[in-house]
């Protein structure tokens, strides 16, 4: 572990990918460690993304010639390389979203007690989570003694990893400073600087999701394999509990600092991908994966860790998500349904905000420019000609990698 002193430049294609780890490393973990096939499939796509695997076609340049091989994206949602297009039009239509109101940041977290139930249920546990939270803060926003007496708007992305690719199981909510009377007939401002007790907060969120975990068990809905089996029954699994009952659980509010736009651009890197971007990856050689983090315990310094490549496959699968879950949802004033009617009271009532326009990415030809800075129409070997899709490109068998041997950077469709 060590300090890093010379990240990549903003923008430059990353030197390693998790494609890389996968490809040279990952046959022989799947031989040793039994994989559900949902990690299997998430693992194959990864490794085949933007190769001659997928397929692709055969661009060329109008003016010299110049040809080169575009392959197609796995569109796996844990890919690091896919869905920056739908990453970049979600973060516009939230932002355009956005009310000229004051806005939180709060972040609900499940105590790691809870982490080997979590990964053995997670499409229960995670809905739960959501439910909880929800209910939580509408409970509070409703009730008049808290200052609102209304129903709050907010967005709320689940993540299951830190910095390290550890499994971390929290739920980030973006939530407008006040609410819509239940009558759509005003608004109620939040305090600018508290919107609600914090340790009230965590208990109800406390007692409600171990009551779901309690109601989910009776009702036969989750699993125990493994070393669970001795929780499998009514006594053992109310003594599991009952710690959980008088711990203080993590809930986190305050202002978000540079404002609500900030943190949905940061949520945003992680709402159509998981754990962490290629760009971090700082080494794969000689059975060891090398990434860059934030050590939070140390003021947020940029630090390095290294892990075997065993270890770093391990951490990455662990936060692959049933599916069909879904990882962003919208609730109260902004929940899907609501939207469309209720945003336009709540403008109607506060005035419009100035927010971005979501125009600005039509294309993924338009989206890399933003991203990079570089067009990818314009050929790469003259400068000065587009390049013109010339034929389709069949799938081909992925080549073999031997362990510790490079792979070629593949262009992306």
């Amino acid at each position: 572990m060590s300090t890093v002193l010379n990240p990549p430049a903003a923008g430059a294609r990353p030197v390693y990918e998790v494609a890389d780890v996968f490809r040279q490393y990952g046959a022989a973990y799947r031989e040793q460690h039994p994989l559900p096939l949902e990690h299997q499939r998430v693992m194959a796509a990864i490794e085949s993304c933007r190769t001659a695997a997928l397929g692709g076609h055969l661009e060329e340049c109008d003016q010299c010639g110049y040809q080169r091989p575009v392959y197609n994206s796995c569109r796996n949602r844990h890919c690091p390389k896919c869905q920056g297009l739908a990453r970049a039009r979600w973060l516009a239509d939230r932002q355009a979203e956005l009310l000229p109101v004051g806005y939180f940041h709060n972040v609900f977290t499940l105590p790691h007690e809870l982490n080997d139930l979590l990964a053995a249920n997670p499409r229960v546990l995670y809905n739960l989570l959501f439910h909880t939270v929800a209910q939580t803060l509408q409970a509070f926003a409703a009730d008049p003694h808290y200052g609102l007496g209304g129903q709050l708007g907010f967005t709320a992305v689940l993540h299951t990893w830190d910095q390290k690719l550890l499994y971390h199981v929290h739920l980030h909510c973006v939530i407008a400073g006040g609410a819509l009377a239940f009558d759509g007939s005003r608004w109620l401002p939040a305090r600018p600087h508290y919107l609600f007790p914090v340790r009230e907060l965590s208990q109800a969120f406390r007692q409600r999701y171990l009551e779901g975990v309690r109601r989910a068990f009776a009702t036969g809905q989750l699993l125990f394999p493994g070393r669970l089996a001795a929780l499998a029954t009514p006594e053992p699994f109310a003594a599991f509990l009952e710690p959980l009952t008088a711990k203080d659980w993590v809930v986190y509010s305050q202002p978000p600092f540079g404002g609500a736009a900030q943190v949905l651009e940061y949520l945003s890197r992680y709402t159509h991908r998981v754990a962490l971007s290629n760009g971090r990856l700082r080494a794969i050689e000689d059975g060891y994966v090398t990434f860059a983090y934030r050590d939070r315990r140390d003021h947020n310094r940029p630090k390095e860790l290294t892990l075997s490549a065993a270890e770093f496959i391990r951490r990455f699968l662990l936060h692959v998500t049933p599916p069909g879950l879904c990882r962003m949802r919208h609730y109260g004033f902004l929940s899907n349904r609501a939207k469309e009617q209720q945003l336009l009271r709540c403008r109607a009532l506060l005035g419009p905000a100035e927010t971005p326009a979501a125009a600005g990415l039509p294309t993924a030809t338009a989206w890399l420019l933003r991203l990079t800075g570089e067009d990818v129409t314009r050929c790469p070997c003259c400068g000065q000609g587009t390049m013109v899709r010339r034929e389709l490109l069949p799938k081909e068998p992925p080549p073999r990698v031997e362990e510790g041997g490079p792979s070629a950077p593949a262009n992306s469709s």
